[in-house]
């Protein structure tokens, strides 16, 4: 563990925890490295979503009413 790592409590439910030790087992990797990865990879997917919310916050918006008026207008539905 690095000097900068701090410690948590996780309470994990029982079938996924024994599928994290099996994976960690497996991959010879500790349980704090794939939980760690795991995190690290939700808070990208966060940052990214943010950042296409913030690329299309200047595009038109349409309620489901009109939505769904286009779509029958066109004849999708």
């Amino acid at each position: 563990m690095s000097e900068l790592s701090r410690r948590s409590t996780i309470y994990f439910e029982a079938r996924l925890h024994a599928a994290l030790k099996l994976k960690a087992i497996h991959s010879n990797r500790s349980l704090s490295d794939l939980v760690n990865d795991a995190v690290r990879q939700a808070l990208a997917e966060d940052q990214a979503d943010l950042a296409a919310f913030g690329e299309r916050s200047a595009e038109p918006t349409m309620s489901y009413q009109e939505l769904l008026q286009d779509l029958k207008r066109h004849g999708q539905i």
